[in-house]
């Protein structure tokens, strides 16, 4: 079947109106001969959106290669097929405020309902924090949650989480795959058996939510602290004040432009606190009311930014800076931590953590990319990634939170200023007590991704030796497994100098990620030095790294 006949055969079995309409029009401009239309039904009947770990994520059109009723329905599908070969059971399903995905939940609760699965639709647009919350506290068998997280207005997504909270891991994303497979050689998704019993939760679960949140926060003086934020025109508005409220803090100075949910993100370039310019207007609240610290989150919550004053201005802290904080403040309050219980991260984080777990004489462990894995590590009290996500009670969310997240951030800030004592402080002391670590992310989004397996391929083959003038005292395929790891897609260069480089391609976009880390220690020079030889080594080694790129 040519491009233009699978096109046609999808507008005939396509239920969603829009769907048609729109590729009806892509189809009639390229029989006209128009290159650009040609070029996007190429693209959007290249292959099938692929079903991983990470569930479905791309751009929302028509075709198998867009995310759209049609390959909802097979995903919702496949996942029933998965279920009911394990017993079957009950379902929650949870979705953000971008554009379709409503739709997509209620299409999924139809399939899944369809296939005789219990069915409950928390009861408006959420984090995705409360949905891996309700999963465990309802006993589900699987939870879907329908986001894109921080991707660009025009995507959504599909995310699966198991009966322990967590998402998917292999084989699970396998094997799901498989059955989605089963379920497109059937035919139309008209055809599958749809249902309409369901229970649409009331307020409960949410209430449940915040309880179990604003408990984190230790009981003590009244708390004094402002703070700004911003939900980045996400779902985590309305819950972060109730969450701020349970615990006792006074409301905050709120970013209005980007407080309500809007699947345009009108005001910003890139829904994604880490990307250029997406925090001017928080940072500019926070100068502008005298704050102490500016609390962002992506925009389905489970990630969050943190900005603080310094004699310069305000600046965002990384998401490595963030992780070694909270690290410190559940090690040093020795909250929930036992002698079984593990700090985690994963493998492209910084490692200071390594060093706080110890001091703390606490469990440490390093996993693959994503709370898939961290999540997962046994009697886990706290774990981070360096892309802004943090899990600071397990017990509640085995996921990130970055609604839990922001809240100790803001119960941390709160008590340093009452000892008069800021977080800038405990970063020297933490670079005093294990050395300067100056780490960096370089990344390139690449439109053809056989780049992506270009670049890697030319990496594994000819590795180099050193790199920026330092010596690559070890390099490791992170392919074949390394340090007890599962494999996976990934390069290890460990440098003489203490530093470490390592490099994999994206799991969610059409990138190739660099992962950088420089370390100093504070010994014979002062801290100011080695935060220069820092930076001028990660300088040095971020200019070759992205001649890789190139």
């Amino acid at each position: 079947m040519d491009l233009h006949d699978q096109a046609r055969a999808w507008i005939d079995a396509d239920p969603d109106e829009r769907m048609r309409a729109q590729l009806s029009t892509t189809l009639a401009v390229a029989e006209s001969g128009d290159d650009v239309a040609e070029a996007e039904l190429a693209d959007a009947f290249s292959g099938t959106l692929e079903f991983g770990t990470a569930g479905l994520r791309g751009r929302i059109g028509p075709g198998p290669n867009r995310m759209n009723l049609v390959v909802v329905a097979r995903a919702a599908a496949g996942l029933a097929r998965y279920l009911n070969a394990r017993g079957g059971g009950a379902v929650v399903i949870g979705h953000d405020a971008r554009h379709d995905s409503d739709l997509f939940a209620r299409a999924s609760a139809h399939i899944l309902s369809g296939a005789g699965l219990s069915v409950m639709m928390l009861p408006a647009h959420l984090p995705t924090p409360v949905l891996a919350f309700a999963v465990r506290r309802l006993g589900c068998a699987a939870g879907v949650m329908v986001t894109a997280s921080h991707n660009p207005p025009e995507d959504n997504g599909y995310k699966v989480y198991l009966a322990d909270g967590s998402q998917i891991v292999p084989p699970a994303d396998d094997e799901i795959s498989a059955h989605i497979a089963d379920v497109t050689a059937l035919g139309p998704v008209a055809d599958l058996p749809h249902g309409d019993e369901w229970v649409t939760l009331g307020d409960d679960i949410v209430a449940q939510y915040v309880a179990k949140a604003g408990a984190l926060v230790e009981p003590g003086p009244p708390i004094h602290v402002k703070l700004a934020y911003t939900a980045m025109h996400g779902v985590g508005g309305q819950l972060f004040l109730r969450v701020l409220e349970e615990a006792g803090f006074p409301e905050p100075v709120i970013v209005e432009a980007q407080f309500s949910p809007d699947p345009d993100f009108p005001t910003v370039p890139f829904p994604n606190p880490e990307e250029p310019g997406a925090m001017d207007l928080a940072l500019a609240a926070a100068a502008g009311a005298d704050c102490d610290v500016v609390i962002a989150h992506d925009p389905d919550a489970d990630r969050c930014a943190v900005g603080v004053p310094t004699a310069d201005g305000w600046r965002m802290l990384s998401g490595d800076e963030v992780g070694w904080l909270l690290g410190w403040w559940i090690a040093a309050g020795n909250r929930r931590v036992t002698r079984r219980s593990a700090f985690a991260q994963s493998i492209v984080s910084g490692t200071m953590l390594e060093a706080i777990a110890a001091d703390a004489h606490i469990v440490y462990e390093q996993t693959l990319t994503g709370f898939k894995w961290i999540g997962r590590v046994p009697d886990l009290a706290y774990g981070y990634e360096e892309a802004l996500g943090y899990c600071v009670d397990p017990n509640g969310v085995s996921d990130k939170d970055g609604i839990t997240a922001g809240l100790m951030v803001a119960e941390m800030v709160a008590r340093l200023k009452s000892w008069g004592a800021s977080v800038l402080d405990v970063l020297d002391d933490l670079a005093y007590e294990y050395g300067v670590h100056d780490t960096r992310q370089v990344s390139v989004r690449l439109s053809d991704e056989s780049r992506i397996d270009a670049v890697m391929s030319t990496l594994r083959s000819s590795p180099p030796t050193s790199i920026a003038g330092i010596d690559v005292t070890r390099f490791e395929d992170l392919a074949d497994g390394a340090s007890g790891l599962p494999p996976t897609d990934g390069l290890r260069f460990t440098l003489a100098s203490g530093g470490r480089v390592i490099i994999r391609p994206s799991g969610t976009e059409p990138k190739v990620k660099c992962y950088l880390q420089s370390v100093v220690r504070v010994d014979g020079i002062d801290l100011a030095e080695a935060r220069a030889r820092a930076s001028q080594e990660i300088e040095a080694v971020t200019t070759e790294v992205s001649r890789w790129l190139e």
